[in-house]
Parts: structure tokens; C-alpha cells; sequence
């Protein structure tokens, strides 16, 4: 049976979604020196994401992201193993660390360390982790009602 969406919910979904991304980016970006990281980012967006399903449907999250949710997953997985992987590579101890500080015109200085590609990646798995569920759970199919079916 398919339901009528209530207009208030959307209002509110529609302001708390913004709202979270840009809590969930403030999450990942301060997780090398304060609580947050990639895990933390990505379930405050993986939340957001899963109240904008429970609000608009399949069609609206697809509609949102553009992209498939294994696509996401495998470039997380690949961006998290890679910083395994490099500095081996360079002869360094896996998951070493480097700290690189770039002069921005209007912000200042901004500080970057290697841990946040780390946490980039895990920040991916867990989003497309979450699209890969609400795939599970009838992402895929929405379908039209049929004619026997009422609308409430």
C-alpha cells in the first residue's frame, strides 16, 4: 500500500538533511584531533540519507546521489586499503602518518594529514554501505500501484 506524504515531514527532512551533511562533514574532517572521523561522518550521512527514504521513497534517494551505492562502497574500500598500501609501497610503516599545511587565499592556512584520506574512505564505506541496506530493504522496488490497489 502506498501513503500519502505529509507535507510537514517533508519540510523537516528537507531542512534536517542539510543540516546533518554539513555536521556530517565537520565530523570527518575534525576526527584527527577531536571525537568524529570517517565512521562517526558517515553515520550522521548515512542517517540523513536513510530519514530522506523513509520520507520521499526509492526514487528520491537515487535521484539525490546519482551514483550507486557499490560504487561508492569499492571507492571507500579503495581509498581506505590504499593508504595502507602506499606508503609500503615508499618504504614506509603501513598507515604512516604525514602532515601537509597549504596556504589558502581567503581561509589561511589549512592543515591536512594522510589520516584524512583514511577516513575519507571509511566515511564512503559506511554511506554506501547504508544505500547497499536500503537497497536490501525495497530501494529497488518502488513500483507504481496497480489498479485493484487503493491509496491511502
Amino acid at each position: 500500500m502506498r501513503y500519502r506524504r505529509s507535507v510537514i515531514f517533508d519540510a523537516t527532512v528537507t531542512l534536517v538533511f542539510d543540516g546533518a551533511l554539513v555536521l556530517s562533514a565537520y565530523l570527518l574532517f575534525a576526527g584527527h584531533n577531536q571525537p568524529g572521523g570517517g565512521f562517526v561522518g558517515g553515520l550522521v550521512a548515512a542517517g540523513a540519507i536513510a530519514l530522506h527514504y523513509v520520507a520521499g521513497g526509492g526514487d528520491q534517494v537515487r535521484s539525490l546521489l546519482g551514483v550507486q551505492p557499490w560504487t561508492l562502497l569499492s571507492i571507500g574500500l579503495a581509498l581506505a586499503v590504499g593508504t595502507a598500501v602506499v606508503p609500503v609501497l615508499f618504504g614506509a610503516n603501513p598507515l604512516d602518518q604525514e602532515a601537509y599545511q597549504v596556504e589558502l587565499l581567503v581561509l589561511g592556512k589549512a592543515k591536512a594529514t594522510t589520516a584524512l584520506v583514511f577516513d575519507a574512505g571509511v566515511y564512503l564505506v559506511v554511506v554506501g554501505l547504508m544505500l547497499m541496506i536500503l537497497e536490501g530493504l525495497g530501494l529497488a522496488s518502488d513500483e507504481p500501484l496497480d489498479d485493484g490497489e487503493v491509496e491511502r
